[in-house]
């Protein structure tokens, strides 16, 4: 038997699209090396699958070919992805800035991944191991730890290398290479951010506070711009993390600093500007504009810590405020694959066909999902670009 597509990798993409396929009528196979499928959807979004964004675009995707995202987001939409949602009955909500979540579970989109193909007639192996990949003229045959496949359509769409511990693994780039296709380097991305100095390591006592603050990149980025984000920050043991710094992380590159507004959208001028005379003290004032513990332990830093701001002199209050401002810090790293929600980099987009995914030097062999060098900011995107780029390849195994 010769399968119509055989598509590597049962996570988000490879099951939507399979599912799209078998619908429209073709003979599908799915081969995972997983005992269990659905893991990273399972485990994203706390367990509620931030599942798409109702904002999703192309301004919210970085690739070093940002123009191919246009047409999959174009061709299959979030508000596609969320009518499929409502069509199961799954319950939703709106949590931040148009990032949906389940309800109940995250389970509840897995199995509808499964629905889909199962009611496209799609086969499932797992766990199974591909030991070859070889392309004979329009076949391509697989050897696996359960015998031989062979397919007219080949996908690749086992994802990048955030969480190894459930099975992440760099497969997709290896036959990217073997088949003479470029990747870009890859990189963990929407990660914590460590520091081996500076103050942060400091605030490691305050672990656990989170701050609405103003992130960006304060020049001009070295791969993919400049950046601002309006998001919660969070001190950790180790450095930063939170919404605010996951996003910054996907810019960031070794050598960079980032540049933090603690106040973010909060007017301090009536405090700042002000010349009356205040009995408060520094730490009081400033627990106004920020959580008691860190206005406090900056008060500390400042020299001012119970000092009533009416002794502070008008430099060194300018010099309070350009901190609040405008604090600069380099990170030293990323805490690395473990901690990263996805990866930044991969098979290079110029090798790839927009409208169906396709290789441009190896006909009806696909690559979809994270392995491909897009990568969407945090809240929903990467999902919608797993939906979007495994539908318009599953629409082009039809033709």
């Amino acid at each position: 038997m010769i399968w119509d597509a055989i598509i590597v990798g049962g996570g988000a993409a490879g099951l939507f699209c399979a599912g799209i396929a078998g619908q429209l009528g073709k003979k599908v196979l799915v081969l995972d090396h997983a005992s269990v499928l659905g893991e990273k959807i399972r485990i994203s979004g706390g367990g509620r699958c931030n599942f798409t964004n109702l904002h999703s675009a192309p301004n919210h995707f970085l690739s070093l070919n940002p123009h191919f995202v246009k047409s999959p987001l174009a061709r299959y939409s979030s508000q596609d992805f969320i009518n499929l949602v409502k069509q199961y009955r799954i319950p939703f909500h709106e949590k931040h800035q148009g990032q949906l979540f389940c309800d109940e579970s995250a389970n509840d989109i897995i199995q509808m991944l499964f629905s889909e193909c199962q009611q496209g007639g799609v086969q499932i192996q797992n766990p199974v191991t591909i030991s070859a990949i070889t392309r004979s003229q329009d076949v391509w045959e697989l050897a696996t730890s359960q015998g031989s496949q062979q397919t007219r359509h080949l996908v690749i769409a086992t994802g990048g290398l955030p969480v190894p511990a459930i099975g992440a693994t760099e497969y997709a780039l290896d036959l990217a290479r073997q088949f003479d296709i470029p990747v870009n380097p890859v990189r963990p991305a929407l990660v914590p951010l460590s520091f081996t100095a500076g103050e942060f390591l400091q605030m490691s006592d305050l672990s656990g506070i989170s701050i609405p603050v103003t992130i960006s990149s304060g020049q001009k980025g070295k791969r993919y711009g400049t950046y601002q984000f309006e998001e919660d920050l969070l001190l950790t043991h180790k450095g930063l993390s939170g919404p605010a710094v996951l996003q910054a992380s996907s810019y960031w590159m070794e050598g960079e600093s980032i540049h933090i507004n603690w106040l973010g959208k909060k007017d301090d001028a009536e405090l700042f500007t002000s010349l009356d005379a205040n009995t408060r003290s520094v730490d009081s004032l400033l627990a106004d504009l920020l959580p008691q513990r860190f206005a406090k332990l900056i008060a500390e830093q400042f020299d001012m810590s119970q000092r009533n701001w009416a002794e502070i002199s008008k430099k060194d209050r300018e010099r309070l405020r350009n901190y609040l401002k405008h604090t600069e810090a380099k990170p030293a790293g990323t805490l690395g694959w473990k901690k990263a929600e996805v990866m930044l980099g991969g098979v290079d987009t110029k090798a790839l066909d927009g409208k169906t995914m396709m290789s441009k030097q190896h006909p009806n062999l696909f690559f979809i999902g994270e392995c491909v060098d897009v990568t969407g900011h945090l809240g929903g995107h990467n999902f919608q670009w797993a939906w979007s780029s495994a539908y318009v390849c599953a629409q082009a195994l039809v033709n």
